[in-house]
């Protein structure tokens, strides 16, 4: 029977859905919850910041567990976090991940092989786009007004959906936006774009 774990040198699927889903950094780094809601700890060679709120925990790991089936099904193509004002509902933040398949065993039988990416160089450039999520902050504008924020996903249309997912509108910046594009990770079977899209302080 086929298993969702991938053979030495090849991070897992399940593992990297997790790395997607990774969100805390961006959650403490633009103020959506109080420092003290978040504790340290030791992840791809970094002190990460993670968050001790149950609901918040609860509410994450649902998303998670879920993700992580539409992925491993191949049912998914995009993740998307939108920040938005408490107050008038508008999109402020827009932080999106792109994941496309690259499964070598969709390559043609005549390209050259390709040697399996450790799990230590994956979780450097994973790293590094963490840094650049910690970086983020010298060139967003400040949120000053309370936010809350919003998870995505784009899965296919034949995907099954709980019922306790609703559709959405994907929560674009509707004016006056900027966006910078951060750094790219892959794995032996999908690579992750990522990038984030911000509205203008002059604009309200």
């Amino acid at each position: 029977m086929a298993t969702a774990q991938t053979t030495k040198g090849k991070i897992t699927l399940r593992g990297s859905t997790k790395i997607v889903t990774d969100i805390n950094s961006i959650l403490f780094q633009r103020g959506l919850y109080p420092p003290e809601d978040f504790k340290m700890i030791q992840k791809y060679g970094l002190n990460m910041l993670v968050s001790t709120d149950d609901a918040l925990k609860a509410y994450l790991s649902q998303i998670m567990t879920q993700l992580e089936s539409w992925l491993l099904a191949g049912k998914i193509s995009k993740l998307v976090m939108a920040i938005n004002s408490k107050e008038t509902r508008e999109t402020i933040e827009r932080w999106q991940f792109d994941i496309y398949v690259t499964d070598n065993t969709s390559r043609e039988s005549n390209a050259p092989p390709t040697a399996p990416k450790s799990e230590r160089a994956i979780h450097a450039e994973i790293a590094a786009i963490i840094r650049q999520i910690t970086a983020s902050v010298t060139f967003l504008p400040m949120l000053e007004e309370k936010c809350t924020f919003n998870i995505l996903v784009y899965a296919d249309k034949d995907a099954e959906v709980p019922t306790t997912w609703i559709d959405s509108d994907p929560h674009y910046i509707k004016k006056n936006s900027e966006q910078v594009k951060l750094r790219s990770f892959s794995t032996d079977v999908h690579k992750v774009d990522a990038l984030v899209a911000y509205r203008l302080e002059n604009e309200f």
